[in-house]
């Protein structure tokens, strides 16, 4: 295990040393509070850490992308949001943003050039397919001979797979690290099935049906015969989780966002 100290650089601080950073990374709401998902967060920026990438974040002054205000009808409430962070970026110098959040990701690269923004949108699968790319990394690679050995499924995030069509990256990822081939569910890729939460399903009541959408999803990743479901969405992970709880599963199967199972390999 290599300690890994990490000194998360904040955007106004280095902005006043007249510095810039090439990435700013938007932690997004779920990274910033949810319990689960700041865990992702911190193994997110060992890894950047470890890979001396130049990148910053806003830290008190980072509010929410609007997505969700967006999803739910509350378009005012929308554009306020992306007009206000625009002005935002455009102060920092802002060129490329990195972000956990498929959410996120989607409405910075489809929706905000609606409002004047001009910059680049990477997943953090975007940017991990390329780490896997990297020296250090193969290096990494040949000092650890013993890959994660687990029986991974992959579960496409509706805002990364179908609405963007980024399917490649994060089994790139899932591949270099385990010994074991990616399972693929029976329904995957453009495919798949949403987990259940996106466009502001997470925050309300379930609809009228026979089975909510999660247990349909979990139950594919149990007959996958997958002892990990790996996720990359904050939404997709809460009910990708909460369908092992419901299901009993939790001393079998394990749910891992793709970052924390490269900070895991890395033994960061």
């Amino acid at each position: 295990m290599q300690k890994v100290k990490v000194n998360v650089p904040v955007m106004s601080d280095l902005f006043a040393r007249g510095e810039s950073p090439e990435y700013l990374f938007w932690v997004g709401s779920a990274g910033a509070f949810d319990d689960r998902y700041k865990k992702v967060t911190r193994e997110f920026v060992k890894i950047l850490t470890y890979f001396n990438v130049s990148y910053a974040v806003l830290g008190t002054e980072e509010t929410d992308s609007g997505d969700v205000a967006r999803r739910a009808g509350n378009e005012m409430l929308f554009q306020m949001q992306a007009l206000m962070n625009i002005e935002l970026f455009r102060m920092y110098g802002v060129k490329k943003i990195l972000t956990c959040c498929p959410h996120d990701f989607n409405t910075f690269k489809n929706e905000y050039p609606d409002f004047g923004a001009d910059f680049e949108v990477v997943h953090h699968t975007q940017f991990l397919a390329e780490i896997v790319q990297n020296s250090k990394f193969k290096i990494q690679n040949s000092l650890n001979p013993q890959p994660l050995n687990l029986k991974t499924t992959f579960h496409d995030p509706c805002y990364l797979g179908r609405a963007n069509g980024e399917y490649d990256a994060p089994r790139k990822v899932l591949s270099a690290l385990s010994s074991e081939p990616l399972i693929e569910m029976k329904r995957s890729k453009s495919f798949a099935l949403c987990c259940g939460a996106g466009g502001g399903q997470m925050f309300k009541e379930a609809e009228p049906g026979d089975k909510e959408v999660f247990i349909e999803r979990i139950e594919e990743v149990i007959a996958s015969g997958a002892n990990v479901v790996a996720t990359a969405c904050p939404f997709c992970m809460v009910m990708m989780t909460d369908g092992i709880k419901y299901k009993n599963k939790e001393e079998e199967m394990k749910n891992y966002d793709i970052a924390e199972l490269v900070a895991m390999w890395l033994g960061l």
